[in-house]
């Protein structure tokens, strides 16, 4: 039988710089050199820059995310100073280079038809989380537009976007998962990445494998930094890196209410 391979699956750096580099470090401990990124690179965190830059470097398949998107689409019909901030922290071509970047990514892997995109099978801009409907677990396994109608659907659908890791195989053997979040997972806030292994490019059914590794990782330094070079929205950073608390309900936080309701009143741009 084939030797397997190791691939780390990354998604949501978020401009995180520090909790990139932790990741990395493990990655490299466990002598794992294949590096999936499934998307948001900046945004949010101080370092977008740095985290496009090293990315690149890193990562064999780099992804789409909404924040890659968004952030310097020169025709989006809204801004904010937080926008204009993270904006103009990229480097030269660095936004261009994210917004050209695929929508997805198709392999096989012990004779499993795995595809990888940031947050659906439509859009980056539109979410799945584990709280879903069965027609939206369904619908990540189908072909579409952002897809494209080449390649035979998947049976296996890897995502990030939520900032909440899950794994759930249903009927079939179809198997959807998500790999949590290196820049500010939600819930627990240490860094999260996967581990996908099998045989890389074999149609031969083979032993296959999903796994997570949280790495711990000096938020102090994170958050001094983010300091230091002004992040706009600083207390919803900190919230984030700290708790695991998404930014929307820093108030609520604030004051001490329950917390509440998160997958149901987070913001469409977590």
């Amino acid at each position: 039988m084939p030797a397997a391979t190791r691939i780390a699956l990354i998604s949501d750096v978020h401009g995180n710089l520090t909790a990139l580099e932790a990741v990395l470090a493990d990655i490299d401990a466990r002598g794992i050199t294949t590096i999936f990124n499934l998307g948001d690179y900046v945004g949010k965190g101080p370092r977008g820059r740095e985290v496009v830059d090293l990315c690149r470097e890193r990562c064999e398949v780099n992804l789409l995310g909404n924040w890659d998107d968004f952030v310097p689409d020169p025709d989006r019909d809204f801004d904010s100073p937080a926008l204009q901030w993270w904006l103009a922290q990229l480097g030269p071509g660095q936004g261009e280079w994210l917004r050209s970047l695929p929508f997805s990514h198709d392999f096989l892997l012990s004779g499993r038809r795995v595809r990888l995109f940031h947050a659906s099978e439509e859009t980056v801009h539109r979410r799945v989380r584990y709280v879903r409907t069965q027609d939206e677990f369904e619908a990540l396994f189908t072909n579409t537009p952002a897809t494209g109608f080449d390649s035979p659907e998947p049976d296996m659908v890897g995502y990030g976007d939520t900032h909440d890791p899950f794994y759930e195989c249903q009927l079939q053997g179809r198997t959807a998962f998500n790999t949590g979040a290196v820049g500010n997972c939600m819930g627990d806030p240490t860094p999260l990445y996967c581990i996908l292994e099998g045989v890389l490019g074999s149609a031969d059914p083979a032993p296959w494998a999903i796994s997570y590794v949280r790495v711990p990782y000096d938020v102090e330094a994170e958050l001094a930094a983010a300091r230091d070079l002004g992040v706009p929205k600083y207390d919803g950073y900190e919230l984030e890196l700290r708790h695991g608390i998404y930014r929307g309900m820093l108030d609520e936080w604030r004051s001490g209410e329950p917390l509440t309701g998160y997958h149901e009143r987070e913001a469409v741009r977590a």
